[in-house]
């Protein structure tokens, strides 16, 4: 299953953007606001919960400095990655798409495509909050 948020635009350079995406403790600000727990485990995890779904751990994996911020699931039920491309526009501007992939069942895939499209919506509408 493949899912993509929509291209937003952004007032920070791509150099800011990937550095404040590669610390994990930053997504606090890109959650939504129906977020029910978000803990940092570490320097590269953390762990978020939002109402009526399951906790989910995030690893930040390789990413391509300026332009690219991995992040997979630490578990192997859920296994799924998290991309945040980052296109620079000029010096202080840019544009950020998320690119969700995961390996789930139909059944699976059914239940999660309309809460996790949602998700990345908003983690990449939350991008100025930066």
């Amino acid at each position: 299953m493949n899912l993509e948020s929509p291209k937003v635009t952004v007032a920070k350079s791509a150099e800011y953007l990937y550095t404040a995406l590669s610390d994990v403790k930053n997504f606090e600000k890109l959650m939504p606001e129906n977020i029910a727990k978000f803990e940092v485990l570490g320097d590269d995890i953390f762990n978020f919960g939002l109402k009526g779904m399951p906790e989910i751990k995030l690893r930040l994996k390789e990413g391509v400095p300026h332009s690219k911020v991995n992040l997979a699931a630490a578990s192997d039920k859920l296994p799924f990655t998290l991309v945040a491309s980052i296109d620079a526009i000029s010096d202080a501007s840019s544009e950020v798409k998320l690119d969700f992939a995961g390996d789930f069942n139909p059944m699976m895939a059914m239940m999660i495509k309309g809460p996790i499209t949602k998700f990345i919506e908003t983690l990449a509408e939350n991008m100025h909050k930066l």
